[in-house]
């Protein structure tokens, strides 16, 4: 017999979360670590990532994430990894660079789309990647646009 959870158990999304994989060019959510984030158990998760995803019917994240491992010039500044690791999204290509993650260790600061990146707190992942010592690759402005699509 299955115990239920209490309230403070459940974890979910906001209501401005995205649910389901977007389509190419459809919409998904941008996130950082949010406090309950363990860099020990989410090691996959590397500093300075960028980190999109969608909302599962269970209440957890699916997160796509890029870190720049292997240091590729084209890759330095955070927007282009989120650019990346939505790219990869939409496109379903097989990566270990993904995870099915429990919401209350992500927060929501944007949207990513086909267009570009509109972050609705960038304060908070300017103080994701200060923490993460990537301060150098933050986006200029909370609006980016994709030049060439």
């Amino acid at each position: 017999m299955s115990e239920e959870k209490s309230i403070t158990e459940v974890s979910t999304y906001s209501k401005d979360t995205p649910v389901g994989r977007p389509d190419t060019d459809g919409r998904a959510g941008v996130f950082v670590p949010s406090a309950l984030f363990e860099p020990s158990t989410n090691a996959a998760i590397r500093s300075g990532s960028g980190i999109v995803g969608f909302g599962n019917p269970d209440g957890s994240l699916t997160v796509y994430f890029e870190s720049n491992r292997f240091d590729e010039g084209g890759l330095h500044k955070w927007e282009h990894k989120a650019r990346k690791a939505y790219d990869r999204m939409v496109m379903a290509a097989p990566t270990v660079s993904k995870a099915k993650i429990d919401a209350r260790y992500l927060d929501q600061v944007g949207i990513i789309d086909g267009m570009g990146i509109t972050l609705k707190q960038p304060d908070r992942l300017t103080q994701w990647l200060e923490l993460c010592d990537k301060l150098d690759t933050a986006p200029a402005s909370p609006v980016t646009v994709w030049k060439n699509r």
